[in-house]
């Protein structure tokens, strides 16, 4: 088996995918759509929107084959994909020296038929494919091509807007891109009026184990909920993000960590009401940390979040160790 290479922009490629915020968003209807469409339209198995991190490749939208797998990169069809601008064809994977030895030829569920066509952001990064398989060998025609051409050029379009988006569409919150720019103006505004600004960052302790054991709509639920549970405890003036899969973020305008410390505070408060009445299985649970800004440094959000990143961490240490 042949392990694919490593792309030579390998860490901006990585920055761009995290950046771009479609790592952690949601399912979007848009790329389901396109991906039924594909599977019917080339009547394969399952056409797929993938996306490669850094030793994981993730489903972003799929049509029969379950989007809440995951798959190595090192033994994943598209990550050999994204080494080049064109599409790759495998027409019969167990007479190509490359993969005849692939788990995902010889397993249970073979793989004998695959097409990627590379998938770029709007900077250029590839990170992706859109792809599709077929558990036979097949023949892609020129016409074929070209099709599937179409399909990843509208996928890309669907990244363009998703990446530009500043709201996190299972939420309603601003997503990482809505924070990265509102709290720039948010510390400008605090640096000219000499008023503190203080960050939290929380983390949900128990999502994995939510997702695991009840599912996935059920982690978008529990996920939905602590949203929920913040806009309803905070002011307005309060910037509320949803970070990355299981990262909230909260910038409190015009207060010092005491004040923020006490807010947070009536936050687990919230909800822990909430858990008492929610009449789920699960419960919510995260840990948090606050860091007010420094406005003797150098106006830079990332030792900024670091910072409340290190407390959240050292919270969620204790809470373990009693646990």
């Amino acid at each position: 088996m042949q392990i694919p290479a490593t792309p030579v922009d390998e860490e901006q490629r990585l920055a761009s995918l995290h950046n771009s915020g479609l790592l952690e968003g949601c399912v979007s209807e848009r790329l389901d759509r396109l991906t039924r469409l594909a599977k019917r339209m080339f009547n394969v198995q399952a056409a797929m929107i993938t996306l490669l991190d850094k030793d994981t490749l993730y489903f972003k939208s799929c049509d029969g084959y379950p989007r809440e797998e995951t798959i190595p990169r090192k033994i994943s069809f598209c990550g050999h994909t994204i080494l080049h601008p064109e599409p790759l064809i495998i027409l019969d994977s167990s007479r190509d020296e490359r993969f005849a030895d692939n788990p995902l030829v010889i397993g249970d569920k073979p793989i004998r038929f695959y097409a990627g066509y590379p998938l770029r952001l709007p900077d250029g990064a590839v990170v992706g494919s859109f792809c599709l398989i077929d558990k036979e060998p097949r023949e892609l025609s020129n016409a074929d091509l070209d099709s599937l051409k179409d399909f990843a050029t509208i996928a890309e379009d669907e990244f363009a807007v998703m990446s530009a988006a500043t709201t996190d569409e299972l939420t309603g919150l601003f997503n990482r891109r809505g924070f990265d720019s509102l709290a720039k103006f948010a510390i400008y505004g605090a640096r000219r009026r000499a008023e503190p600004l203080t960050l939290a960052w929380i983390e949900l302790d128990n999502f994995n184990e939510i997702n695991d054991s009840w599912g996935y709509d059920e982690g978008d639920e529990a996920l939905k909920a602590m949203a929920s549970v913040m806009t309803d405890s905070l002011r307005e003036a309060d910037l509320r993000v949803r970070y990355g899969s299981a990262e909230f973020a909260i910038v409190f305008s015009d207060t010092g960590e005491q004040g923020a410390w006490i807010a947070m505070q009536h936050l687990v408060e919230q909800v822990e009401a909430w858990n008492q009445t929610s009449g789920k299985a699960w419960k919510l649970h995260f840990s948090w940390g606050v860091s007010e800004f420094d406005h003797n440094g150098n106006g830079e959000l990332s030792p900024w979040i670091k910072d409340a990143v290190q407390k959240m961490r050292a919270m969620k240490t204790s809470n373990n160790h009693v646990r």
